[in-house]
């Protein structure tokens, strides 16, 4: 039996017709309440030759505060900064997460920026949700042997409250996934005969940013105290894992929805066939590096047409959550995710009174 009882409301946003801004696709929104009140998408809007804005939208809802439509408020972020631009004249702001943190008083963006030299973590803010200030890309202290920095790194979301870091200090917590090379999917799947996973190297990682050390400027550029915190371990994500949403505060611990990535049947190495699920993690609320429950089994994976065929077949990428406290619901989730890179679903996730 599966804990978590996870129910599709239905597609929320796909392309506009005739807007050249959305001609491939909108998908992988970051999701938060507004200063209003209001839920706001941050949807990835994709152009022709994958050019990738970050787009702003107002979500509706209908009487039984289910969410049905969006209101495109425009764009919140587009390919300015050189760490954003490539040489060939493409570029991207990608797959926005945001949260607002409360003790700074003001909401923080992790996107990805897809510049000359890869795709890599970038951070934004504002008071308002409108109007965002460039805070630069995201570097690591070294772990050990490995150097973050000059890694391509992608799946970054920060927690909205402070979280102690494992030596005690107050800090910014992030989950990220850095790809080190050989390890994306289309790679690993070509090795999956005589594979031997590496801790290291296919982890989701968790990385402190401790606020004592930062000065006045809050860069956010000295990221260190990295902790593997998860590696792939179920069929359903034996090719890849990446953190989802941002962690949400729940009875249980911190929520994470992550995605998994396996390989369907038929799949060959000439023509590999993936497929991308979303299953729950549970953390510690005050060591976050420690995970109290894990899915064995994918809460959300491609079953509807919109979700198996598209720009990329056979996609649910969560990116966002929506407690619905608004509707006195706190044990009610709404999952916002990316339907095969072209669309945008929500499901609404109801948490269990216990946990096994």
């Amino acid at each position: 039996m599966r804990p978590f009882k996870l129910t599709r409301l239905g597609t929320i946003m796909e392309p506009k017709p005739g807007n050249e801004q959305e001609v491939e696709g909108v998908l992988n929104p970051a999701v938060t309440r507004g200063p209003d009140g209001h839920l706001y998408l941050f949807p990835r809007l994709v152009a022709k030759n994958n050019y990738s804005r970050i787009g702003i939208a107002r979500v509706k809802f209908n009487e039984a505060g289910d969410p049905v439509d969006v209101e495109r408020l425009g764009i919140a972020l587009q390919p300015e900064a050189d760490y954003e631009k490539r040489p060939d004249g493409a570029g991207g702001c990608e797959d926005a997460r945001v949260v607002y943190l409360a003790p700074l008083k003001y909401y923080i963006m992790t996107y990805t920026a897809f510049g000359p030299n890869g795709p890599r973590i970038a951070m934004a803010k504002s008071t308002d949700l409108f109007n965002w200030e460039r805070l630069g890309l995201v570097s690591y202290l070294t772990y050990k042997h490995i150097d973050f920095d000059g890694i391509n790194n992608k799946d970054a979301c920060v927690f909205p409250e402070y979280i102690p870091s494992p030596h005690g200090n107050i800090s910014i917590a992030m989950l990220h996934r850095p790809l080190f090379p050989g390890t994306r999917p289309e790679e690993i799947v070509k090795q999956l005969g005589n594979r031997k996973i590496d801790d290291h190297k296919e982890s989701i990682w968790i990385s402190y940013y401790n606020l004592k050390d930062s000065g006045p400027s809050l860069r956010y550029d000295r990221f260190t105290s990295h902790h593997r915190l998860a590696i792939p371990e179920q069929a359903w994500e034996q090719l890849k894992i990446g953190a989802g949403a941002p962690p949400v505060l729940t009875k249980h611990g911190w929520l994470v929805i992550y995605h998994g990535v396996h390989a369907l049947n038929g799949s060959t190495v000439s023509d590999p066939k993936l497929c991308y699920s979303a299953g729950v993690m549970i953390l510690s609320e005050k060591e976050p590096q420690k995970i109290l429950y894990r899915s064995s089994e994918p809460i959300l994976k491609p079953e509807l047409p919109e979700e198996m065929v598209g720009t990329i077949a056979n996609v649910v990428f969560p990116t966002g959550t929506d407690r619905r406290d608004d509707i006195g619901k706190p044990n009610r989730i709404d999952v916002y995710y990316g339907m095969a890179d072209n669309r945008i679903g929500v499901a609404r996730l109801d948490l269990p009174e216990n946990l096994e």
